[in-house]
């Protein structure tokens, strides 16, 4: 990944701004990524939470937790339908590497990092992005990229 892939993430617009409901999205590939998740941020701002506000003023009062919760779903929707409606895989980094890789490949020192959690339900696995959401939309996270590896993962390389 280069480097506009490593610093892509998450990130919303100011809350309770005219664009609080929209990711920021840089130029480039991960783009359609940001695209397909704001697809679904859409969805449960307008449709899945209850507001006394009317369709069109929900977009525009959504408050910093409103929006972490907004992509919390998101991206457990996401990963439950790539995984079939059976199971979510989520990607984190953890601690730095400890031992060199073996057999001649080099480390990259994020992905063996990265650690894998496994969900058979997707209230657990919302839950759990929930808990974690900063991984995905702090600055310096690799977002995007554990989100992409985590689709990957749900879906199965079978699949």
């Amino acid at each position: 990944f280069g480097t506009e892939w490593a610093a892509a993430r998450f990130s919303f617009r100011p809350p309770h701004s005219g664009l609080a409901y929209a990711l920021q999205a840089a130029q480039g590939g991960t783009r359609a990524i940001v695209a397909a998740v704001q697809a679904h941020i859409l969805t449960y701002l307008l449709f899945a939470r209850e507001t006394e506000w009317t369709h069109l003023e929900r977009l525009c009062r959504v408050g910093r937790r409103e929006q972490e919760q907004a992509l919390a779903t998101a991206l457990a929707e996401t990963l439950w339908a790539a995984g079939g409606g059976g199971g979510a895989v989520v990607c984190l980094v953890t601690a730095p590497v400890t031992e060199m890789p073996r057999g001649g490949c080099r480390a990259s020192s994020f992905t063996e990092r990265m650690r894998l959690f496994e969900f058979s339900e997707k209230a657990a696995a919302q839950g759990f992005i929930s808990d974690h959401i900063n991984c995905f939309k702090g600055e310096g996270s690799h977002g995007v990229i554990l989100f992409l590896y985590s689709l990957v993962f749900s879906r199965t390389l079978e699949r």
